[in-house]
């Protein structure tokens, strides 16, 4: 049975949390591929929030078992903080995989995270200072730990007196900081650590393509998104991993055959968090609006989100770069009380129009919007479950987001509980 992937198509926040969590309850198998704890996501079951850093959406599912691929990055302390939280819940994680193949994030990488933002000084990244590339970097350099290194001390020990052989100068040399004591790192991760996720780690390969071989429904879960892709995002104000629905190969160990949907997820305006171009960015108290109506504070950092128009050229591109098959659009009833709303469906740059996002980073930093302004529906939508009794105008500005993408529009989200959506392909 092929896979399905769930991608984020702006820059992140999109509100997947919802939407994975949606479709995965038509699954089996829900398996994270990509990215560390830097990237939550939020699920309303009955009222009751659920913020999840590590853990796939899946979880909250009796039926599913949930993996976290080799693609991830894992801080295991956060893992087993997440797990503690969910079980004082009433959700069992008994059933969660975690693959080990997947590197370990180690105390010195938040510490060099936190120094190498410093350093930056104004032309900083806006990381979250969790770790995140500089375990990514450790894993190009081939000096990583694993999650698989937990179960063996020595192989442990060895790895972790290299890496430190050169991490420790660095920290005292360059950042004049205190070296990292290996047999602290050692303590806490195998005598407290290890036990609580030893039980867990498994072979995520055969975990995944022993599903597939039995016709199972796999769901394969990106964080962050395309935007913030290591590769296709706004660099250097990108991840570290590759959370295009391509990083889904790579990081949960399928091939592209494997994979026949693609639901891109796109809120119905845009937001970014840290630095980096944005052009349709708002400053004025529509912008305000957006982020007290949408509540846009991360997840994990409590950081207020940068809050723009929805950007259809982005979109044309994301749609190129995944090969959506369909798009799930979040939060249209932040736009209940507006009188009217704009989409950006070109941009211009030196007096040129251009349908099509630029490939270099000066023309994205002075891109000017063209926008196409759409009346308000001015109505509480956020009991709408089905599509014929969505507001004219509301119902107009979804198709005319089909026709700007190019994609259809198939789940619309009304609100941020689990049932507050509508199926236009029902």
């Amino acid at each position: 049975m092929p896979a399905t992937v769930v991608v984020g198509t702006q820059w992140g926040d999109e509100g997947k949390g919802k939407f994975t969590d949606l479709v995965a309850k038509e699954m089996e198998l829900v398996v994270r591929y990509q990215g560390g704890h830097n990237a939550g996501h939020t699920l309303v079951v009955d009222g009751e929030s659920f913020a999840l850093q590590l853990v796939p959406s899946g979880v909250l599912y009796d039926h599913i078992t949930p993996v976290i691929g080799n693609g991830v990055v894992v801080d295991p302390r956060v893992l087993i903080r997440e797990m503690d939280m969910l079980e004082s819940r009433g959700v069992d994680t008994s059933t969660l995989k975690v693959s080990g193949n997947a590197h370990l994030i180690m105390p010195y990488h938040q510490e060099l995270d936190a120094l190498h933002e410093r350093h930056l000084g104004d032309a900083k990244l806006g990381t979250t200072k969790r770790g995140i590339g500089p375990a990514y970097a450790d894993k190009a350099m081939r000096v990583g730990l694993r999650v698989q290194d937990l179960t063996d001390p020595k192989i442990f020990r060895a790895k972790l007196d290299v890496v430190l052989g050169y991490t420790n100068q660095v920290l005292t040399k360059v950042f004049d900081q205190q070296p990292v004591d290996p047999d602290e790192i050692a303590a806490e991760y195998l005598d407290t650590c290890a036990p609580r996720v030893i039980p867990h780690i498994g072979d995520a390969i055969s975990i995944v393509h022993n599903a597939l071989e039995a016709g199972q429904h796999i769901l394969l879960e990106g964080a962050q998104a395309t935007f913030l892709d290591l590769d296709h995002g706004t660099y250097p104000f990108v991840t570290s991993s590759n959370p295009v629905s391509g990083g889904a190969c790579t990081g949960a160990g399928v091939g592209p055959r494997d994979i026949e949907r693609i639901i891109g997820i796109a809120k119905a305006y845009v937001t970014r968090v840290g630095s980096g171009p944005f052009p349709t960015e708002l400053f004025d108290e529509i912008g305000d609006h957006l982020v007290d109506v949408g509540h846009e504070y991360g997840t994990n950092t409590g950081r207020r989100r940068r809050p723009g128009w929805l950007d259809a050229v982005m979109m044309r591109h994301a749609a190129r770069i995944n090969s959506l098959s369909e798009i799930a659009l979040t939060k249209l009833d932040v736009f209940d009380q507006l009188d009217e709303v704009k989409v950006c469906v070109a941009y211009e740059i030196d007096g040129v129009r251009h349908d099509h996002l630029p490939y270099h980073q000066s023309d994205l930093h002075k891109a000017v919007p063209i926008y196409e302004t759409l009346p308000g529906w001015k109505t509480d939508i956020s009991s709408v479950t089905r599509p014929d009794d969505l507001p004219t105008a509301a119902a107009d500005f979804i198709a005319f987001l089909e026709q700007q993408i190019g994609v259809p529009i198939r789940l619309v989200g009304v609100g941020p509980g689990r049932e507050q959506f509508l199926d236009r392909a029902a």
